[in-house]
């Protein structure tokens, strides 16, 4: 799990004790996984992007990947470096969380990030 995820994770812990199973439902979708590439299998893929989100067929979204490294000096704050890895085009809107997308271009992988702008 990458170090993102865990943070993430304890943070949505540390606050399920206090929501009900939908809410904690609801926050781990829109803070964790929103816009994450959740599977991938050959050229489809499902994307944890839906009609809530403004998610519609034809819609050509970028992928991105994230890559964090150490800082340039002792005690510096790590570096996050973002690359545009590929191109998804949804071709189903599955329900308000979630679509399915056939991959473009580019060489993506589950957990990439996706980002969806209508054009």
């Amino acid at each position: 799990m990458h170090r993102r995820d865990l943070l993430l994770l304890g943070v949505t812990a540390g606050l399920a004790p206090a929501l009900r199973p939908a809410q904690a439902q609801g926050v781990w979708h829109k803070y964790v996984m929103r816009g994450q590439v959740v599977d991938r299998a050959g050229r489809t893929v499902t994307i944890c992007v839906g009609r809530a989100d403004g998610a519609e067929v034809g819609q050509t979204l970028t992928v991105v990947r994230f890559r964090s490294r150490g800082g340039f000096s002792k005690g510096a704050p790590p570096v996050i470096e973002r690359r545009d890895v590929g191109e998804v085009r949804i071709a189903s809107v599955t329900d308000d969380h979630y679509a399915s997308g056939v991959v473009v271009s580019g060489r993506v992988a589950k957990r990439d990030m996706v980002e969806l702008r209508a054009r």
